[in-house]
């Protein structure tokens, strides 16, 4: 069974998929959470955790899950599938294949579970025929490292002119992210350089705003 061919329809504008740094206060770090998700039309937050037994990291997930819920964006975890329900979170974001199959039973129907890692167009194909609600390309992997943009650029154009899952571009700054819109990404990712400068968060999302508009939905 192959993904199901995209419809033709108008495209709706992209919107946002916020990577955290791994958290370990996430008391603290909820601050640039609001600020960010009051800034711009952002559709999910991806929760990284540092490592700790498994109740600190639920109990960091419940003390952000609300922040971003309320806000009317999904909250992911980064793996921890096995977390997700009793933390309140709307879903997980798998790397690789292998990971999406065991956390399908605990995620599906109710909450979201995402897949990445996909380093092939087939890797990308059997992610959504198992089951993903979206694939991401372009992220780094745990050593850093990740495709060649223009490679990334390919695979997003490639997947949005065929598919109807939604697809993520990772944007590594923010002169990546109109590439990305234009090629066609239904969701650009941003990671840890978004955070750097914590009182930087909203007027980066602010700037990237206008990039996001399509030239059909631009005023």
């Amino acid at each position: 069974m192959a993904p199901r061919p995209k419809r033709a329809e108008p495209r709706p504008a992209p919107r946002l998929y916020l990577i955290t740094p791994p958290i370990v206060d996430a008391s603290a770090f909820s601050v640039n959470v609001a600020e960010a998700l009051s800034a711009g039309d952002v559709a999910a937050v991806l929760l990284r955790l540092a490592e700790a037994d498994e109740r600190s990291l639920i109990n960091r997930a419940k003390a952000l899950a609300p922040v971003v819920q309320d806000k009317g964006a999904a909250l992911l975890i980064d793996g921890h599938a096995d977390l997700v329900a009793r933390a309140g979170c709307d879903g997980a974001h798998l790397t690789g294949i292998d990971a999406l199959r065991e956390a399908l039973e605990r995620l599906k129907p109710e909450r979201i579970a995402g897949c990445g890692g996909l380093y092939s167009r087939h890797d990308a194909m059997v992610a959504a025929e198992t089951g993903a609600d979206y694939v991401m390309f372009g992220e780094p992997d745990a050593s850093g490292a990740r495709p060649a943009f223009a490679a990334v650029v390919e695979r997003v154009a490639w997947w949005a002119e065929v598919f109807e899952i939604p697809c993520l571009g990772y944007a590594a700054a923010l002169e990546e992210v109109a590439p990305l819109v234009k090629a066609g990404a239904d969701f650009v990712a941003l990671g840890d350089w978004l955070w750097r400068d914590p009182a930087q968060v909203a007027a980066i999302i602010s700037r990237i705003a206008p990039l996001l508009r399509l030239p059909e939905t631009a005023a």
